[in-house]
């Protein structure tokens, strides 16, 4: 199986986060950096990734250039997760990458995580979940009540 790799536009923030919460490795333009125009800069770069967008004139510009690319027609979060399902993406909590930044997930050491617990004022007893920790963000994800709520949102989902 390839796995798909995934660019998206400003637009698409929510979006973002839910494609790298099911394990999928996904840019988002808002995170980079730019010296000169936005579109043109995502035609030029990042070619391996299918590019996710509102934006119907640069989805027509990425289509001309051969470019893999999808127009996103939803405003709602759910319409644009189905237009993706479709497609044959999977929605699924997967703890690989940052929802954040994208950097992939690794367990913490120790005092890894502790320095988080006492960072954020955590209980040790977080300890007792399964942990895992983002390098740049220097943040703990875990199993609890916010993990709950996403596994409740995807039930949306099931046919």
């Amino acid at each position: 199986m390839v796995e798909m790799k995934f660019l998206t536009d400003r637009m698409l923030g929510r979006l973002t986060r839910w494609l790298r919460i099911s394990g999928y490795d996904t840019v988002s333009v808002s995170e980079l950096e730019f010296d000169e125009e936005e579109d043109e800069f995502m035609l030029r770069n990042l070619r391996e990734r299918i590019l996710l967008t509102k934006d119907r004139e640069l989805y027509r510009k990425s289509v001309k250039e051969g470019r893999k690319a999808i127009l996103i027609r939803s405003d709602s979060l759910e319409g644009q997760m189905r237009e993706l399902m479709e497609r044959g993406v999977k929605f699924q909590i997967v703890m690989d990458r940052c929802s954040l930044c994208n950097t992939p997930l690794r367990k913490p050491s120790r005092e890894e995580a502790m320095e988080v617990i006492e960072r954020e004022k955590l209980s040790e007893d977080m300890l007792e979940f399964e942990l895992w920790y983002c390098e740049k963000c220097r943040k703990l994800y875990w199993m609890g009540g916010h993990w709950k709520n996403m596994t409740r949102f995807l039930r949306k989902f099931e046919s």
